[in-house]
């Protein structure tokens, strides 16, 4: 009997893919770098460049207050579906997800809370941790 479980790094990988797919679709903006990391009963999602070219040409004219607001409408916005792509991807409820960015540093954080821990393929190695997945 085949195992059909995923791996750690495959769900990661798949997140990974799927978010960058989901803000290129829903914001029309390509995410340099999205990173996954399971960790048991949470995700850390990091987004690199994810300040979109308006939010960026508000900030430049001094209007850091109103990027602000239309970053925090924004992750409002799309929170749903990311919650519901996480659930479909990982097959565990998520209870909570928390996201904040840095326009600064353009870089967005988000934090999965699941209900439980997701059922995963173990790995032949289990000596050698799996190091966080990334998609360009």
């Amino acid at each position: 009997m085949v195992d059909t479980l995923p791996t750690k790094g495959q769900i990661e990988r798949s997140l990974s893919q799927r978010i960058q797919a989901l803000y290129r679709s829903q914001l029309g903006h390509r995410l340099s770098l999205v990173d996954c990391e399971l960790l048991e009963t949470k995700i850390a999602i990091v987004l690199e460049k994810s300040v979109t070219q308006p939010e960026q040409l508000l900030a430049e004219q001094g209007k850091h207050e109103l990027v602000e607001q239309l970053r925090s409408e924004l992750d409002d916005a799309i929170q749903p579906q990311l919650k519901a792509l996480i659930e479909e991807v990982v097959g565990v409820e998520v209870i909570d997800l928390l996201s904040d960015a840095t326009v600064a540093t353009e870089r967005t954080g988000i934090i999965a809370i699941l209900a439980e821990a997701p059922n995963l393929r173990d790995t032949a190695n289990k000596a050698t941790p799996q190091a966080p997945i990334s998609t360009k």
